[in-house]
């Protein structure tokens, strides 16, 4: 419905992000030869997320205003598309959380607990900072 309204405004920013992101999906429902739960798609939306958040630095380092400003509309694009996303200490409940339900007791029991996190969190929270925030927690 997106597409269409957006292609019917003749908008070519958020319908072209609309379609790349449908063939994301469906890249991604091919290689796993299953059709993708809301989940699914909420980590492909994700992942773009995190590709168009990269392209954002690489191109303010390259000093390209143009492109910066042309990632951060398809950024805020992808982002509506995305659940609210947890603040630092939601993450950090979440994390003690599962750590207490592991019984992780230091840095070698972050696997065990990022494979349970992420899984939970996947979608409203961002990796980088999920990561820091068990790290942090592990640490002490």
């Amino acid at each position: 419905d997106d597409l269409r309204q957006a292609m019917r405004q003749g908008d070519k920013v958020t319908s072209s992000v609309i379609r790349l992101t449908m063939a994301a999906i469906k890249n991604s429902e091919i290689a796993r030869q299953a059709e993708l739960d809301d989940r699914g798609i909420l980590g492909v939306i994700a992942k773009q997320v995190r590709q168009c958040q990269e392209s954002i630095d690489a191109f303010k380092q390259g000093n390209r205003q143009d492109l910066v400003a042309k990632e951060e509309a398809e950024l805020a694009i992808l982002k509506a598309y995305l659940p609210k996303q947890m603040t630092r200490q939601e993450i950090v409940t979440a994390a003690s959380k599962i750590i207490d339900e592991v019984g992780a007791q230091g840095p070698g029991d972050m696997g065990k607990v990022m494979t349970r996190l992420m899984a939970q969190l996947k979608g409203r929270a961002d990796g980088r900072e999920v990561n820091a925030v068990v790290t942090e927690l592990l640490g002490r």
